[in-house]
């Protein structure tokens, strides 16, 4: 147990009512897991608030609250603490709580629209491959060394990032890197983390559900590098056109990289196919099994920070060459008929954009590139048509389909991506709304040498629907369909 008082250090506090000395067993923002000593944190979210369910916590054993608004009815042997943001006091708390563990280890943040997943996943490769101890933070999973957990956000609640950094410190863990979603940004769930720094991949058309404007979804990227320490290194890439602006009003230790541009870092593509891609970075030629414009990005963003961080740069090439690509995220598999199946994350735009662009920049012409796509439920409406437009416009053949649709209807979903194809293109596509049929399909549609893009749910092994969630596998399903072992 831990005094009150140790917890809240730290916390901008507005208000108290009752002793800050008493002792807490636990901190918790759900009033359903409260336990008997604990303290509840009231937090305003986007469907409920905290503050509705003070008296529940009370009742199952809640010793403290803390609030952004008193309620009109104290109770003597409960101690309020009044706080401007409950988002933020939980951050703080939660820190203060598992013992500041951010600051025994080198915390590395990884923002951006595209690129967040690899460039953590590949960080932790490498410094793994190098001898390191080393933690990941990331939508995929979460790794304490050599242990993995799931995880289900990009950017977990305050008291599981610490709980994990905590369990990070206990291992012996010296680096961690983890991806930073806009949300988690938003939210205050990095609050009261110490960075060693953060690298910037790039922004595009995402999230806008949530954020409401481009530029609201900017600001709050930004954000990550303005609360960087003096001591801490900013890594933006400069060929897009946010990269600058991430930069603004950091204190931290500026470096930029790029491929078109002058910057600190630069690389060039030499030599690009499927099974991989030669990269010139700065003077040295280095070949890296992943593929495409985005992941030469990657690859500079990732040598830029294990240069930054210290390691030697010939070893920072030859680990390079030993990654391996991230689940989901370009995946593929040649059937027997050589009929190529493609797996990738593309969920936004821009990203579905690169992806096609790049397979389309290395096949010869004669094949057929058939996209299976969808786009998910209770997100960004505004860019289903455009996804529609991209996928119609770079493929030969196009199956739109489910994604996640959560509380959505299927069809609705389809028919807005519908709107973005042009009247040339219609003659391409064809909608199905199961996405294991519409991934059959794809099968059926190809011949050999065909390419087949399976994008939008990359790594995720399941698909949600009102409520449910049900095992499903894009890379496994169409590697069964291609072997004829899923009639």
């Amino acid at each position: 147990m831990k005094t009150l008082k140790d917890i809240l250090y730290g916390v901008g506090i507005s208000a108290v009512s009752g002793s800050t000395a008493v002792m807490v067993n636990n901190i918790c923002f759900d009033s359903r897991a409260i336990g008997m000593d604990d303290v509840f944190v009231a937090i305003k979210g986007t469907l409920t608030d905290g503050h509705q369910f003070i008296d529940i916590a009370i009742a199952a054993g809640a010793k403290a609250i803390v609030c952004e608004e008193l309620p009109e009815k104290l109770i003597n042997e409960i101690t309020y603490v009044q706080v401007d943001s409950g988002n933020k006091a939980m951050a703080i708390m939660a820190s203060n709580f598992y013992g500041n563990p951010s600051k025994n280890l080198k915390l590395v943040g990884v923002t951006g629209t595209n690129g967040k997943t690899t460039v953590s996943s590949l960080l932790y490769q490498l410094f793994k491959k190098a001898g390191f101890k080393v933690g990941l933070l990331s939508t995929i999973k979460i790794l304490v060394d050599d242990k993995v957990y799931p995880t289900r956000h990009t950017t977990p609640d305050a008291l599981t990032i610490n709980s994990y950094l905590k369990l990070m410190n206990d291992a012996g863990v010296e680096y961690c890197f983890m991806e930073v979603s806009s949300h988690g940004i938003h939210q205050r769930r990095t609050d009261g983390l110490v960075f060693e720094g953060a690298i910037f991949t790039n922004l595009s058309h995402d999230h806008l559900d949530y954020h409401h404007s481009f530029a609201e979804y900017r600001n709050i990227k930004k954000q990550l590098f303005d609360n960087l320490p003096k001591k801490a290194f900013a890594l933006t890439n400069i060929d897009d056109k946010n990269g600058l602006f991430m930069l603004q009003n950091t204190k931290a230790k500026k470096h930029t990289y790029a491929l078109k541009s002058y910057a600190d870092y630069k690389a060039q593509i030499l030599e690009n196919q499927f099974h991989g891609q030669l990269l010139k970075i700065e003077e040295n030629e280095v070949w890296s099994r992943l593929i495409g414009d985005f992941n030469a990005y990657n690859m500079l963003a990732i040598y830029a920070t294990a240069d930054i961080l210290g390691l030697e740069k010939l070893e920072i090439l030859r680990l390079i060459s030993e990654l391996e690509n991230v689940d989901g995220r370009f995946q593929y598999y040649i059937s027997k008929q050589k009929v190529t199946a493609i797996v990738d994350y593309a969920h936004t735009p821009d990203a579905l954009k690169n992806v096609l662009e790049t397979i389309n920049s290395l096949r010869t012409g004669n094949e057929n590139v058939i996209t299976v796509v969808g786009c998910g439920g209770d997100r960004d409406k505004s860019k289903r048509p455009l996804m529609g437009h991209i996928a119609s416009s770079l493929s030969n053949k196009v199956v739109l389909t489910s994604d996640n649709p959560r509380s959505e209807s299927p069809t609705a979903i389809i028919a807005e991506m519908e709107v973005g194809v042009e009247p040339q293109n219609v003659q391409k596509i064809v909608s199905i709304e199961n996405r294991e049929q519409a991934i059959k399909t794809a099968c059926m549609m190809a011949a050999p040498n065909d390419i087949i893009l399976i994008a939008g749910k990359g790594h995720e092994t399941y698909q949600e629907t009102m409520g449910t969630r049900i095992d499903f596998d894009d890379f496994k399903i169409v590697k069964d369909l291609l072997n004829g072992l899923n009639k």
